[in-house]
């Protein structure tokens, strides 16, 4: 123990002389640790998803997620600056919290930006849906309504082969990548009825595509998101999964169903939406994750995919039950003289024989095989798909579609069968199938009698059951 009281007093000794400055020792260095400032810029860390807001109802979010959306590493504390493009009627914010009562439906880009007392700043930027306020969810059954093929069937006089004439089903345009399924349409549907898809949640696919018109319009134009008039008449939807040309409007300018239901949904005057705008609506829309994970497999919403679901629901619009169709036996054979009334026979026979209908209407679905010029005017006023000609929807129901032809310049079917009788005009893109020997526009010279069964027989492609059948009317009620 004496050793070591001796061997701590030499110890503290030579610490003192070191300290007054003994020039034999060296002192005793203690380091002291360096702090580095934290020079790390804010960051973000959990990004804003799409918010919904509905116009009149009191609207309040944290784009700062109570200071969590972006990262401090200064912990100077974070400013909050926030931005909409374009500006929202009723909205405001102050250091990131937004609040208000939105007064009118549509999509904003908000930005917020994030910024410490150095300077350094970062943003994120999501949308901000304001919905109609009276826009509601859609009904839908428990078990999914049948659409495919393979739970509802064509009947034979449709899907019979060659070398049956009849069967439509060699012009069907149903493309191998988008076979209609039972849920990919239920989502078709509900798109296809969903006012969202406008730009001020006015207007759907089916405002212009009625059921009980057999999803057409019996406005000459129909009206728009804004109330201005389309440029042709609504073109029927039934049938369309046939037809061998696969292209669609009036004038054929989409090359596939698939390109063709988006392109009134970006129209100027249809419903004024942009396609990102679409899909910010249906990502703040809370039973569309759930309709298209059925669908396809996840929730992802693209546009893509919309095109997709709604081109699955219009093939799935096939009139099948017209007096027409149950003349047909479960073979596919017909027996008309048992079904029809001698009059909607004499108008049959018309139809397939000297008025020549049949020649550009043809098959069981009574289809156009292509697009024609029929010599509406003797000076083509609209092109169409070039040199005035259009493509016809098919004529199932369209004793219930009223008014006719592109323009819609015909209220009645007796106003069509008199053109073709004896109206056709003279114009150089005429089709030869309307010349008669000689070049001269072709004149039928029905008599009363004839024109009144040609009506008739048009009369039995009505199909009442087509026209009210739930798995293709309104889920929303209206």
């Amino acid at each position: 123990m004496r050793h070591i009281r001796l061997l701590a007093l030499v110890t503290a000794s030579l610490a003192l002389t070191a300290c007054a400055g003994d020039t034999t020792t060296s002192p005793v260095m203690i380091a002291t640790p360096t702090v580095t400032p934290n020079t790390a810029p804010v960051a973000l860390v959990s990004p804003n998803a799409a918010q919904a807001a509905m116009v009149g109802v009191p609207f309040a979010y944290d784009a700062t997620k109570a200071g969590t959306a972006f990262s401090d590493p200064r912990k100077s504390g974070l400013t909050y600056i926030v931005a909409f493009t374009p500006t929202v009627s009723g909205l405001s914010a102050a250091n990131g919290r937004i609040t208000g009562t939105a007064a009118f439906p549509g999509v904003s880009t908000v930005t917020v930006t994030a910024r410490d007392n150095s300077g350094s700043t970062a943003s994120q930027s999501f949308p901000i849906v304001v919905f109609a306020g009276d826009l509601t969810a859609p009904t839908l059954p428990a078990t999914t309504l049948r659409y495919s093929d393979a739970s509802n069937p064509l009947p034979r006089h449709f899907s019979q082969a060659a070398p049956n004439a009849g069967s439509p089903i060699r012009a069907d345009n149903t493309p191998a990548s988008n076979i209609t399924t039972n849920a990919g349409a239920t989502l078709g549907r509900v798109l296809f009825y969903d006012r969202r898809l406008s730009v001020n949640d006015r207007v759907s696919c089916s405002s212009c595509h009625q059921q009980q018109f057999a999803f057409s319009d019996t406005a000459k134009l129909s009206r728009g998101f804004a109330g201005g008039f389309t440029s042709r008449h609504s073109m029927g939807l039934t049938n369309a999964r046939f037809y061998a040309n696969a292209r669609f409007f009036w004038d054929e300018r989409a090359a596939s169903l698939e390109a063709q239901v988006l392109q009134p949904i970006q129209d100027g005057t249809e419903m004024g939406m942009t396609l990102p705008n679409v899909l910010a609506k249906l990502s703040a829309t809370t039973y569309y994750p759930a309709l298209f994970t059925a669908a396809f497999g996840t929730s992802e919403i693209t546009s893509g995919r919309v095109a997709l679901a709604l081109s699955q629901f219009v093939r799935s619009l096939v009139s099948v039950n017209a007096k027409f169709d149950r003349a047909f036996g479960a073979n596919g054979v017909p027996n008309f003289a048992a079904t029809f009334t001698a009059q909607e026979l004499a108008g049959q026979d018309l139809f397939n024989g000297r008025a020549g209908c049949a020649r550009c209407h043809g098959t069981n679905a009574h289809i156009s095989d292509n697009t024609h010029n029929t010599g509406l005017d003797a000076t083509i006023t609209d092109i169409g798909a070039g040199n005035g000609r259009f493509k016809a929807p098919s004529l199932r129901n369209i004793a219930v579609r009223p008014p006719y032809m592109h323009d819609g310049r015909f209220r009645t079917l007796e106003q069509v069968i008199a053109f073709y009788d004896s109206g056709v005009q003279n114009n150089p893109g005429l089709d030869n199938r309307l010349r008669a020997p000689g070049g001269r526009p072709l004149r039928l010279n029905l008599s009363a009698a004839e024109r009144a069964s040609l009506v008739a027989f048009l009369g039995t492609l009505t199909d009442n059951t087509f026209l009210t059948d739930v798995r293709f009317s309104n889920p929303f009620g209206r």
